[in-house]
């Protein structure tokens, strides 16, 4: 340690004799001092400063930082680059939460004094010191709610009065400690509406380097639970007004007020907007499901079918038909819902539906009631019970619960097979081929069995 002084000294001194042989008379150096003894003292001090923090010599580096402020605060941005450092290793190397909060105090200050003497500076002005400072706010002093809040609000309006925009990544982060803030009961929901409404802007025409941003943004917002139905029509009502074919604004309200699962009318003629200019299938089964569920089943079958009509991928082709014919099943249309599922069923005969089979089963049976006879209204158990079966393996790999309902239902059907005394008075021998004939499945193939005694 003595030797490490010795040559710290050594080092001082030959900064001081190169310091000695310059002329600080030259108005180049008017900044450091108003004397030339004064500018020299200053500007070694500044070397001092940089000097001690690199040794780790806290206590003299802080004396150096204070001269330096107090005498000459406009010289340089490396006096506030060094103090901060300085300050940060003071914060961690605290002995005390009284001490700490010094420290982070003096942190803080360094920055209120750098925008007094830097505010105007071309590239580290004002947004980017406010911007340091609210980070830095954020990480030394994270209890501090609202002054964190009004640091990073200062920060985002300094950023939008000199670029007419914020970084996607300072109003983030803004945004996830609101949305905190409101979960800990610091802030009302309202407060994170308007916050989201007027900081959303930020996001449009971002490089895609910083989507994540965005994501992180509406994600909060999504979730934070103030972005309810009622307050998302507040926001938004008067914007899908004045713009009611801007895509980029209707994909935002229509995604936002799905995951809010809003069924208000605003929220269908948002969809019906967006359905338009973004006519997706998976945009007109979202809005089928809630005209369903509001029982207007023209509207639901509507939009399904206009998005087969559109739809090209066979995947999707299956998935809106089987919901074509689930609400032909709601609307007791059983008829179309037999051509729906056997539509879906059959565009790819290698991948059966499990869900479509197990509804087809039903519509067979409900469609058995326009047979003349009990033998022909049983037989077509026989067929619903051979879909059940092929459905059941299906299901209990993609929805256990139906798969079990699925169990239950053809037990319940194999109970009401025809007996074997109405099959023998038909000459009906049991596993012969027969073909169902009346009803919703007439003209299809299945086998005979006797009713379990």
């Amino acid at each position: 340690m003595k030797i490490s002084k010795i040559i710290l000294g050594l080092v001082f001194a030959l900064v001081a004799s190169s310091a000695s042989a310059q002329d600080f008379s030259d108005p180049q150096y008017a900044k450091w001092g108003e004397t030339p003894e004064q500018r020299r003292d200053n500007i070694l001090a500044s070397t001092f400063l940089k000097e001690e923090l690199a040794n780790r010599n806290y206590g003299q580096a802080a004396k150096y930082l204070q001269q330096l402020l107090q005498n000459c605060p406009s010289a340089s941005e490396n006096i506030y680059a060094n103090g901060i450092k300085l300050y940060k290793q003071k914060v961690n190397r605290a002995r005390s939460l009284a001490e700490k909060n010094g420290y982070v105090d003096s942190l803080l200050l360094l920055y209120d004094i750098r925008l007094v003497h830097f505010g105007s500076h071309p590239k580290r002005g004002k947004a980017y010191i406010l911007d340091r400072k609210a980070r830095e706010h954020l990480t030394y002093r994270e209890s501090d709610r609202e002054g964190i809040r009004a640091d990073f609000e200062a920060a985002i309006a300094a950023q939008v009065e000199a670029n007419g925009v914020a970084d996607p990544e300072l109003v983030a982060i803004y945004f996830k400690n609101l949305c905190d803030d409101y979960t800990n009961d610091i802030v009302d929901a309202m407060t994170i509406v308007n916050a989201y409404d007027a900081n959303a802007k930020h996001f449009a025409n971002i490089d895609p380097s910083q989507l994540d941003f965005k994501n992180q943004f509406e994600s909060c917002f999504g979730m934070s639970g103030a972005a309810s139905c009622e307050n998302l029509q507040k926001i938004f009502e008067p914007k899908v007004a004045a713009s009611p074919n801007d895509e980029a604004l209707l994909a935002q309200v229509f995604q936002l007020m799905a995951k809010a699962n809003c069924e208000s009318d605003f929220f269908l003629s948002v969809g019906e907007l967006y359905y338009g200019v973004n006519p997706q299938s998976s945009v007109a089964m979202l809005l089928a499901q809630v005209f369903q569920n509001k029982k207007n089943f023209e509207k639901a079958n509507q939009y399904l079918r206009e998005a087969l009509a559109k739809e090209t991928v066979a995947e999707e082709r299956e998935k809106l038909l089987a919901r074509i014919g689930i609400l032909e099943m709601t609307a007791n249309n059983y008829a179309a819902a037999v051509q729906a599922f056997n539509e879906s069923i059959n565009i790819d005969d290698t991948d059966d539906d499990g869900l479509a089979l197990y509804f087809l089963a039903q519509c067979y049976v409900v469609g058995a009631k326009d047979c003349g006879s009990e033998l022909a209204k049983h037989s077509v158990y026989w067929l619903a019970y051979d879909l059940l079966q092929k459905a059941i393996p299906l299901l209990e790999v993609t929805d256990a619960a139906v798969a079990t309902n699925a169990k239950n239902l053809a037990a319940s059907y194999r109970a009401v097979f025809p007996t074997a005394e109405e099959c023998f008075f038909a000459e009906l021998k049991e596993d012969a081929p027969y073909t169902i004939t009346c009803g919703l499945g007439k003209g299809l193939s299945t086998r005979v069995r006797y009713r379990a005694q």
